[in-house]
């Protein structure tokens, strides 16, 4: 058994954030991740709007400098699969697919929420090459360019509207005949020039030259009819896929995202939650960097409560 003073599940920024501040206060800190470190910064090709860089940086680039500045401050990162998380008195006990436990104090769940996929072909081969699920994210680098969104509801539309300041030529392709949308959101889209509807439409094939995205093929769902349109690129927002598999439900709300305070504290003492796995108004890396910081300061707190060394 390996016994540390703070266990993080995730190592994307929220998690490596919260690495950092736990570690540079003297905790003993150990970062648990199943993939690869940075999060959902694999998958952005360049970043120009975290605060601090006045020049365009890679999501990898980006991803790796919060990993290595974690470990600077003496935090470790392992390569593992969680499997179950339990709670035995004041301490948490973590197992992982490779049969190893770890002993925490406090526990900062960081696993973050994957974008739920459309499933069609050419969607992951185009995945960063002109297939997004950011709108801030890479709208920029498709100024003036043919840009379709998909999706129906607020992401969809408030991710259209910001598109459609950087280009003239949005379509929003939704498979229902009304949006689910909050209604001042559907009306802001139906005023703007900028947006052409396209409603009772799914997307079968997302197609390009190998390099980026060239067309889509489109199905009118009334006619039961194919056929091919240009894009430049296509933003995909069909919901998030909160990675809570290993929590109890009752600290999750009704899209299973995990509840906190705005100390990152979870129902269960000593459990935080950081970044896009949390319930949240605005998921964006810097957010998520905030997040972990806050986690982790606040766990500190909590241990020292714990081990009767709390600053009165």
């Amino acid at each position: 058994m390996i016994e540390q003073d703070v266990l993080i599940i995730g190592s994307g920024v929220a998690g490596m954030s919260a690495a950092q501040y736990a570690a540079r206060a003297g905790r003993s800190v150990t970062m648990l991740e199943s993939i690869a470190p940075g999060g959902q910064t694999m998958y952005i090709d360049m970043i120009e709007n975290y605060p601090g860089f006045d020049q365009p940086i890679s999501g990898y680039e980006i991803g790796m400098k919060f990993h290595a500045q974690a470990e600077a401050f003496g935090a470790k990162l392992v390569y593992a699969t969680v499997t179950k998380l339990t709670k035995e008195g004041d301490n948490f006990l973590t197992e992982t697919a490779d049969g190893e436990t770890y002993k925490a104090k406090a526990v900062i769940f960081a696993t973050g929420a994957k974008h739920r996929h459309l499933g069609v072909e050419g969607e992951e081969k185009y995945n960063g090459k002109g297939v997004s699920y950011c709108g801030t994210c890479d709208g920029p680098f498709f100024k003036g360019k043919k840009i379709l969104v998909v999706g129906g509801g607020d992401t969809a539309l408030t991710d259209g509207i910001y598109l459609s300041k950087l280009s003239e030529h949005i379509t929003i392709v939704h498979r229902k005949d009304r949006f689910r949308a909050q209604d001042n959101l559907v009306e802001q889209v139906n005023r703007n020039k900028n947006i052409e509807l396209v409603m009772q439409h799914t997307i079968t094939e997302i197609k390009g030259d190998g390099n980026k995205v060239t067309s889509v093929i489109l199905k009118d769902l009334v006619k039961n009819e194919e056929y091919e349109r240009e894009f430049d690129a296509v933003f995909i927002f069909v919901g998030m896929l909160p990675q809570t598999d290993l929590l109890d439900k009752n600290i999750l709300d009704e899209s299973g995202y995990v509840i906190t305070n705005e100390r990152m504290e979870t129902k269960t003492p000593g459990l935080y939650a950081a970044g896009d796995v949390r319930t949240t108004v605005f998921r964006q890396l810097v957010t998520a960097a905030s997040d972990g910081a806050i986690a982790a300061h606040c766990a500190s707190e909590y241990i020292d409560e714990l081990e009767g060394r709390a600053y009165r």
